[in-house]
C-alpha cells in the first residue's frame, strides 16, 4: 500500500522533524521581526506550553491511529513526537525559569509550593524527563520491555497534569483548556477500551483451548 511504503521510507523521519521545528522556528521569526506582542515573554510562554499539549496529546494518538488505521509503521515517529513534546516543555520552563523569574530559585520554590497551577505544571514537566532519558533502545534493553512500557505510562501523568496546570493557569477563559482535556480524555479511553477488548479477547482464546482439551 503507498501509505505503508511512506511511512516505512527512511526519509520520511526528515520531513516530520522539520515539521515539528516549524513552532520554535516561527517564533524567533516573530522575535527578529519584534511581533511577540506587548508583553514578549508572556507570548512565548503561552506558545510553548501550547505546543508541549500539542506534541503530548500527538504522541498519545500514535497509538490510537495504528489500531483504526491499520498502520502499526506509525510508531517509528512516536518516539520523536515524545521527544519534540519534552522539547517544547523545556522551552516552556526555560521561559519561566529565565525571563520570567531570573533564575529566582527562591521565587521559584514559593511558586511551585503556593501556586497550584505552578505545581501541576511542573510536576507534568517532572514526569517527562525520564521518558527523554529513557527513550533509547539501549534503555528498553536494560529495563526490560514491560518495566520500559510501565515507566512511558508516565505520557499520561504529563497529559493530564499539563491540561490541569492550563486549566488552573487561565482562570476566566477555560475553552482551550477544555478542549485539550477532552482530546487527552478521549485518547486514554480509547486505551482503556482497547486493553478490555485484547484481555477479553485473551480470555476466549484460553477458553477456547480449554474446551478443545477437554474435548
Amino acid at each position: 500500500m503507498p501509505w505503508k511504503r511512506l511511512l516505512t521510507a527512511r526519509w520520511m523521519k526528515i520531513p516530520v522533524f522539520t515539521l515539528c521545528l516549524v513552532p520554535v522556528l516561527l517564533l524567533v521569526w516573530k522575535y527578529f521581526h519584534q511581533d511577540l506582542g506587548a508583553n514578549p515573554v508572556e507570548f512565548i510562554t503561552h506558545a510553548t506550553g501550547d505546543w508541549t499539549l500539542r506534541f503530548l496529546a500527538i504522541t498519545l494518538a500514535v497509538s490510537p491511529l495504528r489500531r483504526l488505521l491499520g498502520l502499526p509503521e506509525l510508531v517509528r515517529f512516536r518516539r520523536m513526537l515524545g521527544l519534540f513534546a519534552f522539547f517544547y516543555g523545556c522551552l516552556h520552563f526555560t521561559t519561566y525559569l529565565w525571563l520570567d523569574k531570573f533564575f529566582d530559585f527562591s521565587e521559584i520554590g514559593k511558586d511551585v509550593l503556593k501556586r497550584p497551577f505552578i505545581t501541576a505544571g511542573f510536576a507534568g514537566f517532572v514526569a517527562m524527563a525520564p521518558l527523554a532519558l529513557t527513550s533509547t533502545a539501549g534503555w528498553i534493553r536494560r529495563l526490560g520491555g514491560r518495566r520500559w512500557q510501565m515507566l512511558h505510562r508516565l505520557i499520561y501523568v504529563s497529559a493530564i497534569a499539563g491540561v490541569v496546570h492550563y486549566y488552573w493557569l487561565v482562570k476566566s477563559d477555560v475553552r482551550k483548556p477544555l478542549i485539550y482535556g477532552a482530546i487527552v480524555f478521549v485518547l486514554l479511553a480509547e486505551r482503556v477500551v482497547a486493553a478490555r477488548r485484547k484481555s477479553a479477547a485473551g480470555r476466549a482464546r484460553g477458553a477456547g483451548a480449554n474446551l478443545a482439551a477437554i474435548k
